[in-house]
């Protein structure tokens, strides 16, 4: 992730709406791509402050009327602003929560923030998306429900009967159980599970990952994926599941795996493997543009996977050193096995050959 600049010379981040130093509002300029200062048109309207942009935008939407966005959409030369428009990333989340209820606008705040992340990082290694107004072949989109609790006096009726929300995905919908974004009941979860990290950005990794085997690899890649990770119709999923929870993960599952989790079933393997491979370009991404290290291409995707490893590998052994000294879990992993580079190998080859061609403008 880079930072960027105000037009006062303060340092701007990806999460910002506004300058700390000068107050001037801020936006992610979709035109010069970046976080910039905006000024006042005089018509309800803005522009960028960079001087080598210059562009007439106005807020989203979801900016304007509920602050969990800070992304701009131009308005081309000669018309009038929409006031009403959302940004393509806000587009994509069909099912919002229930904003009355406390608490709730913090945390879709927080599910918004988490996802621009995701689709940043997606659209830095060019992976193709899209949504159902594009008419794309997957149309990508989020819901964000909570748990509804059976109500005692209309259940007799059929009404309110009462709905478990399970993150996941299905045919192109992510879904997020809204408990994910509280910080108590994620962390009580975390130790439930045994698990060294849940994040809500994690979830996101995790679950596009399922997006991207339907995407690219159902019926077009699948010969050289069983090769890889197994064959994901023997056992089936439900069986495979039923015998994870029944038993536990499979011993040694770290000679061969990821996580204990990838050991569930072939496609859980691939969603936890495209996780963390996400969660390392984003690492080197920050750190490159940070100037903690420095990579020989600044395109993530065309540098050798074997330099990236070996460059994680020893800003892993350096940030964990310094979560140590505070007492703090290891951020990073140290090492992959074999078998996960072979994985991780698979993920970026498939990633290279499925890259959105670069827009000639």
């Amino acid at each position: 992730m880079k930072t960027f600049h105000c037009s006062c010379g303060n340092k701007l981040f990806f999460e910002n709406s506004f300058c700390l130093k000068c107050h001037r509002e801020t936006g992610w300029c979709p035109v010069c791509q970046g976080i910039h200062a905006m000024e006042l048109d005089g018509k309800g309207g803005y522009v960028c402050t960079n001087p080598t942009c210059r562009s007439s935008v106005v807020k989203c939407c979801n900016y304007v009327t509920h602050n969990v966005c800070n992304r701009m959409i131009e308005t081309p030369q000669g018309q009038p602003h929409n006031f009403q428009q959302l940004c393509g990333y806000c587009q994509l989340t069909e099912t919002i929560p229930d904003l009355s209820v406390e608490g709730n606008p913090q945390k879709w705040y927080h599910l918004e923030v988490a996802k621009r992340r995701l689709l940043y990082l997606l659209d830095q290694l060019g992976l193709p998306y899209g949504s159902k107004s594009s008419n794309f072949e997957l149309p990508l989109s989020f819901d964000f429900k909570e748990d509804v609790e059976a109500s005692s006096v209309l259940g007799w009726m059929g009404l309110e009967k009462g709905e478990k929300v399970f993150t996941g995905h299905a045919d192109g919908k992510i879904t997020i159980n809204l408990q994910e974004a509280d910080p108590v009941e994620r962390e009580k979860l975390r130790v439930a599970f045994g698990e060294t990290h849940r994040t809500l950005i994690g979830h996101f990794r995790h679950e596009i990952g399922h997006y991207y085997w339907q995407l690219l690899v159902q019926d077009k890649d699948e010969e050289a994926y069983k090769a890889i990770f197994g064959d994901h119709e023997n056992p089936s999923y439900s069986d495979a599941m039923d015998q994870y929870y029944k038993n536990g993960p499979k011993a040694n599952w770290a000679h061969s795996y990821i996580s204990a989790y990838a050991t569930m079933h072939s496609w859980e393997d691939f969603a936890e493997t495209w996780g963390t491979y996400l969660d390392m370009m984003a690492v080197l991404d920050t750190a490159d543009n940070q100037e903690l290290l420095q990579l020989p291409n600044h395109d993530l995707v065309d540098t050798q996977l074997e330099e990236m490893l070996t460059r994680y590998a020893d800003l892993s052994l350096r940030v964990n050193e310094v979560n140590r000294s505070l007492g703090l879990p290891d951020l990073l992993p140290e090492t992959f096995s074999d078998p996960v580079v072979e994985k991780l190998t698979y993920i970026h080859r498939l990633i290279q050959r499925n890259r959105k061609k670069p827009d000639p403008a």
